[in-house]
């Protein structure tokens, strides 16, 4: 009975006892959390205790200052305690957190913002992040100038340096030492919203998805505590930003709701060396490790003596996460990081799935793991494939479009403020599924394996990006009418981005212009987004109705010419060879 279920909800506590209170009850000095700092050595450990203090204390400055059950909070912060105490502190008095990663631009921030009606942000003076010092506070007062919902905004202290405040800054920790340290938790519903996270989407601005109090953190728990075969007292090392859903569902909410110790990492791999990881590994005796293929195949190329300098020897269960891993790096984590004896789980999942939904464990014990495949559904998750024609591809050895055929906990509820974008993004192409996106195989044993998007949405290093948005940024320069962007294989990103533009008018400026183009993409976007290459065509392939034919352009990157498929549907298709020639030129000019 789904109204038995709220009562039991309401009446099990609430979101943020569940991450804490519980635990400080049994046992409040236990360790929730270990900041592992920008520079090694200074790592901080923040007992179940502690970190309930801090969240209290936070949530009633929220609420002094105005921020009630329901509202909107935009969180604009690098990983930290104070980071996670603000997610947690907007769970106890029921606002809806917005975690912003803090590499996003601040007209990406301001849109986020915009979109979601916050009240408040939470941000830092300034980051740390690989020896850099990140201008966080000034990113926030540039992108409030258009942002006519926020009211206050919140200033912690990252560094001892002084950065300007207004009429509407607060300063956070002077705040938070006045505040109460006890805040009773907000009565909250099983189906009440807890955050917003937003995502790329094939089309249009990023999609503010939704995710509901009690589903949500289920299946975060669940599939942290059976992937990872979490036990109590270990030491679990995601290594991802709180910006991502990674950070959100195995930084926070999956690991504090198990009671376990979960590692936040504000560095880089490669600072200040690429032994970083693995020297952390060592000195947190870290049990599980949880990281992105980008990161290893970039450590891949460092070799092996930057990982067996350190003791690896706490490891039990080595976890990639992101995008498809490749099998090089896949064995190079496997043999060299995990010594051949950690279980590696190459999970997929994704910002509107809450969770991991197909990974190799759990499994019965000692089951085989294929590399580079994710292999098994979680619980309760019904994998399908489907053909061109809508129809379920039965039998095994087969590919299809990736859906899932019935709901679970952890699945997202909606988009903020526009459900028919749900409805159509997700439901619309397969009736009666959930799709998801992205093309899988189920290999002649019936596991399944992740081919990549089947949309126009990229991934650059784990993180999600849809095409239309760095073409959308390019076509504010003046000179550019038109763009078209395709992603194409990366030896370390996984995908990097590839532009191709027309210029209003032959001009000498074509450098300049390539470099101010990735400068707007930077600022309007983040500077991951940049493409990696940008070559000026006379004209972009185009249907009769005027549609680019980006698979065409894909074609030409992937260097598959010579199976360009249909092109009767062209306008023109002697424009081909011309896409070709000037590919050709730019490929010669750049090897030379």
């Amino acid at each position: 009975d789904h109204r038995g279920a709220k009562a039991l909800f309401k009446a099990l506590g609430f979101f943020s006892v569940n991450c804490l209170d519980q635990h400080v009850e049994k046992s409040p000095d236990r360790v929730a959390l270990i900041w592992e700092r920008d520079e090694p050595g200074t790592a901080v450990h923040v007992t179940y205790r502690e970190l309930q203090d801090l969240t209290c204390r936070l949530a009633n400055t929220l609420k002094k200052y105005g921020i009630q059950k329901g509202d909107r909070v935009a969180i604009y912060m690098s990983v930290s305690p104070l980071s996670v105490a603000a997610m947690l502190a907007c769970a106890r008095i029921g606002a809806v957190h917005t975690v912003v990663f803090a590499g996003f631009s601040a007209e990406s921030l301001a849109g986020r913002i915009m979109d979601s009606g916050c009240k408040a942000v939470i941000t830092y003076n300034q980051g740390v992040r690989g020896g850099r010092t990140i201008e966080l506070k000034a990113t926030v007062d540039e992108a409030v100038k258009n942002c006519p919902s926020i009211q206050h905004v919140f200033v912690a202290q990252r560094t001892d340096n002084k950065v300007h405040m207004g009429d509407r800054d607060i300063p956070l920790e002077e705040e938070m030492t006045k505040a109460d340290p006890t805040c009773p938790p907000e009565s909250m519903d099983s189906e009440d919203v807890l955050f917003m996270l937003y995502t790329s989407g094939s089309t249009g601005k990023p999609k503010g998805i939704v995710h509901t109090q009690a589903g949500y953190l289920l299946y975060a728990a669940l599939t942290h505590k059976y992937v990872f075969d979490y036990q109590q007292g270990d030491v679990f090392g995601c290594v991802a930003d709180i910006g991502w859903i990674t950070g959100h569902s195995y930084v926070v909410y999956g690991p504090l709701c198990n009671g376990a110790t979960s590692v936040l990492f504000e560095s880089t791999p490669v600072y200040p060396d690429p032994g970083r990881y693995w020297e952390v590994v060592q000195r947190l005796k870290i049990n599980q490790f949880y990281g992105a293929p980008t990161a290893i195949r970039l450590l891949l190329n460092y070799g092996e003596e930057w990982v067996k300098k350190y003791d690896r020897s706490s490891l039990r269960v080595l976890g990639s996460v992101g995008e498809p891993i490749n099998k090089e790096a896949w064995q190079w984590f496997y043999q060299v990081v995990g010594e051949g004896r950690c279980t590696l789980v190459d999970t997929w999942w994704q910002t509107e799935t809450g969770g991991i939904c197909i990974a190799p464990r759990p499994s019965e014990e000692k089951a085989e793991i294929i590399p580079a495949m994710a292999m098994r559904p979680f619980f309760g998750i019904v994998p399908v494939l489907m053909d061109e024609n809508g129809e379920v591809i039965e039998g095994n050895d087969v590919s299809g479009a990736l859906c899932i055929a019935q709901p679970w906990p952890g699945m997202a509820r909606t988009i903020h403020g526009d459900h028919q974008r749900f409805i159509d993004a997700y439901f619309k192409a397969y009736p009666g599924y959930f799709f998801t996106g992205d093309g899988a195989y189920r290999c002649p044993k019936g596991y399944y394996q992740i081919t990549g998007r089947m949309d126009d949405v990229i991934n650059i290093s784990g993180h999600r990006l849809g095409t239309a948005e760095i073409e959308d940024a390019m076509a504010d320069h003046p000179e550019v009418p038109e763009t078209a962007v395709v992603g194409y294989p990366h030896k370390i990103k996984g995908e990097g981005a590839f532009a191709f533009i027309v210029l209003k008018e032959q001009t000498a400026r074509v450098d300049h212009i390539k470099e101010e183009l990735k400068a707007i993409v930077a600022s309007r976007i983040a500077k991951y987004a940049v493409p990696d290459h940008i070559l000026v065509v006379k004209r972009l392939p185009k249907t009769r109705s005027g549609k680019i034919m980006r698979r065409l352009l894909r074609k030409v990157v992937t260097e598959q010419s010579s199976n360009m498929g249909d092109v009767t549907t062209l306008d023109d298709p002697s424009v081909v060879k011309e896409i070709l020639d000037a590919y050709q030129k730019y490929k010669e000019k750049n090897s030379s």
